[in-house]
């Protein structure tokens, strides 16, 4: 991240110019502490995924279906950290705000069906080494712009040479056809710069309903042929 004179966050934040919230040798600072924790947060991830592609491969093996799809995930870049202590008016100390910030780093899982999102979930957090931190059903209770997915934040151990460190890691759970929903909402509010025109949103959201429409009927679609295979007399 450069900081001269006309630094600004990102472009998705260009309204926000770092300079008039942050001196240099806060910038620098920011940069120094995320040298050092990025790495931490990268090995929580690994520790995540590892124990996700497990219990993937395992179920499989128990009841041939692999309720994962894909697994992808990230670390929020410096920029991105500083445009939310902007916005949430955090101390620019990087060791207070991953104390603040539960989404530093983020794993996304999508899933093939509703209820495997369940499943996922309910595996993960009943690991013995799971702690739950906070749990958020969008599912359930999509948000008013249909937004749909299962978010947690759980800490995970980690070990290193010299000590243990519990790091957060907010981890997202949804089905294809909700990542696709989110992702393309994503892209259309970026390129509105955020301000999404009314009709616009009324329209997104009714695609969002279509789509958890069809989430439901997908899995009735499966469900209804795993009982196929368990009674085949059901599909005469």
């Amino acid at each position: 991240m450069s900081i001269g004179k006309n630094t600004r966050i990102n472009d998705k934040f260009s309204n926000i110019d770092i300079e008039n919230y942050f001196t240099k040798e806060q910038i620098e600072g920011l940069m120094f502490e995320y040298s050092k924790i990025n790495k931490n947060y990268q090995s929580a991830i690994k520790e995540i995924t590892t124990k996700l592609e497990i219990l993937d491969a395992d179920f499989q093996l128990r009841h041939m279906h692999n309720p994962i799809h894909s697994i992808g995930s990230r670390v929020k870049s410096p920029e991105s950290i500083a445009e939310k202590i902007v916005r949430k008016g955090l101390s620019m100390d990087l060791r207070d705000v991953s104390k603040s910030l539960l989404d530093i780093a983020g794993v996304r899982v999508i899933c093939n069906y509703i209820e495997d999102i369940y499943l996922i979930a309910g595996l993960l957090k009943g690991q013995s080494d799971i702690r739950t931190i906070r749990e958020v059903d969008y599912i359930k209770n999509p948000k008013e712009n249909g937004y749909r997915s299962l978010h947690l934040v759980i800490a995970v151990p980690v070990f290193f040479v010299d000590r243990v460190e519990e790091i957060p890691v907010e981890v997202q759970i949804r089905t294809i056809a909700m990542d696709f929903w989110a992702s393309l909402e994503h892209q259309l509010r970026y390129k509105s710069k955020g301000d999404i025109p009314q009709f616009i949103a009324k329209e997104l959201k009714e695609c969002a309903e279509t789509i958890a429409e069809t989430d439901l009927k997908m899995e009735r679609i499966h469900s209804f042929l795993d009982s196929i295979e368990l009674n085949p007399a059901l599909g005469d």
